[in-house]
């Protein structure tokens, strides 16, 4: 079982129906002993990150989250679940993330230059340029370069390029999947980018053993 973290981030069901529809056996739990025994965890979110950080450690998720990421159990961050794999965010403050990747979130328009005409949110279909050294990397299994993906956010991580497995241009570089050992993150949002997304699911929930 795959346990997709329930902490409050609103409606999931297109993310669940997704993940069923490639094959993979999920719940939608907050259940601590659950969370221990599931063969993997994914981490969804949408909204601010100070009030998703703050409902992980009402819930007490986030340290376990935490400790079983750094024991090897298959983690996938998805949008605002991504950004939280970072170690700070500087959305509306300053919050600390869960640490599992270094870098920080952070504005995309401080990012890119004042006179263009590139619009926040960075919202819609963006291509997916795949970073040489990950070419390999079984997340990436049939997928091409350039494929397209659904983007909906006006924040980005900032990140050493060795932790960004493919990436796509708006003004600056958006990491759109990140990864660090065991733990991934996909900025955009899967389960509405089509045949891709869900053939991103499908590898990632075959790194499952």
């Amino acid at each position: 079982m795959i346990a997709v973290i329930d902490y409050g981030v609103g409606n999931l069901f297109s993310l669940l129906s997704s993940l069923n529809y490639v094959g993979l056996n999920t719940k939608l739990t907050n259940d601590i002993e659950e969370i221990k025994n599931a063969k993997g965890i994914i981490l969804p979110g949408v909204g601010a990150f100070r009030d998703a950080i703050g409902n992980l450690e009402k819930y007490r998720l986030k340290e376990i989250l935490i400790n079983e990421a750094k024991n090897g159990k298959p983690f996938l961050g998805i949008c605002l679940g991504m950004q939280m794999l970072f170690e700070k965010s500087y959305e509306y403050g300053e919050y600390e993330g869960l640490g599992l990747i270094n870098g920080t979130v952070e504005e995309i328009k401080k990012y890119i230059p004042e006179n263009s005409d590139l619009k926040i949110p960075h919202m819609g279909w963006n291509s997916l340029i795949i970073n040489e050294r990950f070419k390999d990397d079984k997340i990436l299994k049939d997928v091409d370069n350039n494929e397209y993906v659904y983007y909906v956010h006006s924040y980005f991580a900032k990140t050493d390029m060795k932790n960004i497995v493919a990436y796509s241009e708006y003004g600056t570089k958006i990491p759109g999947i990140v990864k660090n050992e065991n733990v991934y993150g996909m900025q955009f949002h899967p389960e509405k980018s089509g045949d891709i997304g869900l053939k991103l699911l499908k590898n990632w929930g075959e790194l499952i053993k």
